[in-house]
């Protein structure tokens, strides 16, 4: 479809000149020969781009600017006029003109501007689109998704929620499970409720039972109070048990009751306790295996096993880092900085033992240390620079994508990537890229794009 232009001049010769020069570019022309018709072709159909004279009758070019971004038109107006000066230029530019072109002007000039302010306009929309999208479609309490794995776990998440069916998460660390927790209790009609998070493994068996089951004043040296447990505190809502892998068998049978029955004893205490609770669970480890080597019941691990959602390592969804990087940026409200391809690249290709707990780390120390708004490969840590990873061991080995590509085919595949979901506009996809066009164009040249 063609872009529509408006052209508002009162010289009926300047719009038949620009007219006949823009119509054998394409573009749709309409006319209005004062400011009045200028302003209702506008609330007719709004056009793609509007070349504005300065001064026309009732009323002039920069009231016509000022009512069309008062009533939120974005659309690029080019500003011309007669009488330029520095002032009226500065003010046309402050009121939301795109460009501020001084009669007589060359034509090739004005062609220039205004595809220039379309692509500009149109890119504009692009980012808002994906802003939309990172922000509605791939974004819930904190996920954002866009590999095949990740939409099913979101919609499962999403068919779960409303249930208090018990949740079994499992993932390496760092991958997000906390986050799906909390997805589940945020979409459940919970909400309201609390959502309280314990982390299992990181505390004694001693600790973990008062922590989750409260005690008495008394219980033991030391108990100066009465204090409730996180499963009394989370009574209505959600109790989110972390590194359960981790637990004791002792502290497993009791878990296993709370489970079945509903109902608890604090330490020291012979009062029985009830709660409605929706549990949802999570580990790093291979229950299964736990249950071999005999330090896991078989009875709690179905228990919890009812609803088991897989969180995939970041390594294995490597085409959500430009978007998790995207959203991290923002979260660092830096979201005016922007990824090089080539360090794209790296970050695209690092396997990530961290997962996204690594990356979300290594996105906030860019984004603080790194003075540029384009951030360059030089600004990345140098284990993503040199494609290695930290063994336990402290260690390093070198490491390619699962795929065995190197960097040059990791880099047209994400140039692929970009130009797909731009619809193979270039300027489009530059800027997903962080690159400039030019550049763009000397890659796909490269490539035999």
């Amino acid at each position: 479809m063609n872009r529509r232009v408006l052209i508002a001049d009162d010289e009926k010769n300047m719009r038949w000149v620009l007219a006949k020069a823009l119509s054998a570019e394409g573009y749709e022309i309409i006319e209005a020969s004062d400011g009045k018709e200028a302003l209702a072709a506008v609330a007719e159909q709004p056009p793609d781009l509007m070349v504005l004279d300065h001064k026309m009758p009732a009323p002039d070019g920069m009231e016509v600017l000022r009512r069309l971004r008062a009533k939120g038109h974005a659309f690029p107006i080019i500003m011309l006029t007669a009488h330029g000066n520095v002032t009226s230029a500065v003010e046309a530019m402050k009121a939301g003109a795109s460009e501020y072109l001084t009669k007589p002007f060359d034509l090739e000039e004005l062609k220039i501007s205004i595809d220039k302010a379309l692509k500009m306009s149109e890119l504009a929309t692009e980012v808002n689109r994906l802003r939309e999208e990172i922000d509605h479609d791939h974004d819930v309490s904190g996920i954002v998704a866009a590999a095949p794995a990740m939409l099913s776990i979101l919609e499962t998440t999403r068919k779960v929620a409303p249930t208090s069916a018990t949740v079994m998460i499992y993932g390496e660390s760092g991958t997000g499970k906390e986050l799906v927790a909390r997805a589940l209790h945020t979409m459940s009609n919970r909400a309201n409720r609390p959502f309280v998070s314990v982390s299992a493994g990181a505390l004694p068996e001693t600790l973990l039972e008062s922590e989750l089951f409260g005690y008495e004043k008394g219980a033991f040296t030391g108990a100066m109070q009465a204090k409730p447990g996180r499963f009394e505190l989370a009574n209505g809502g959600t109790i989110f048990l972390d590194e359960i892998g981790d637990i004791s068998l002792g502290v497993q049978v009791k878990l296993l009751r709370v489970l079945q029955e509903r109902t608890f004893e604090r330490l020291g205490g012979t009062r029985t306790i009830e709660v409605d609770v929706r549990v949802v669970a999570a580990t790093n480890r291979d229950l299964q295996q736990l249950i071999a080597d005999g330090t896991f019941r078989e009875d709690l691990y179905y228990r919890l096993n009812v609803v088991p959602i897989t969180v995939p390592p970041l390594r294995q969804r490597p085409s959500e880092i430009p978007l998790l990087v995207a959203h991290f940026l923002e979260k660092q409200h830096a979201g005016s900085k922007h990824i090089s391809a080539e360090a794209m690249s790296l970050l695209v290709a690092y396997q990530w033992p961290g997962n996204v707990r690594e990356l979300e780390n290594t996105i906030e120390r860019i984004a603080i240390l790194s003075r540029n708004d384009e951030i360059g490969v030089d600004d990345l840590p140098s284990e993503v620079r040199a494609g290695v990873s930290m063994l336990g061991s402290g260690e390093r080995c070198f490491v390619l994508p699962e795929s065995g590509l190197d960097l040059e085919e990791v880099e047209l595949d994400f140039v692929k990537q970009a130009l797909e979901r731009t619809g193979g506009i270039i300027p489009k996809a530059a800027k997903l890229l962080g690159l400039t066009t030019k550049t763009l164009e000397a890659r796909m040249e490269r490539y035999g794009l």
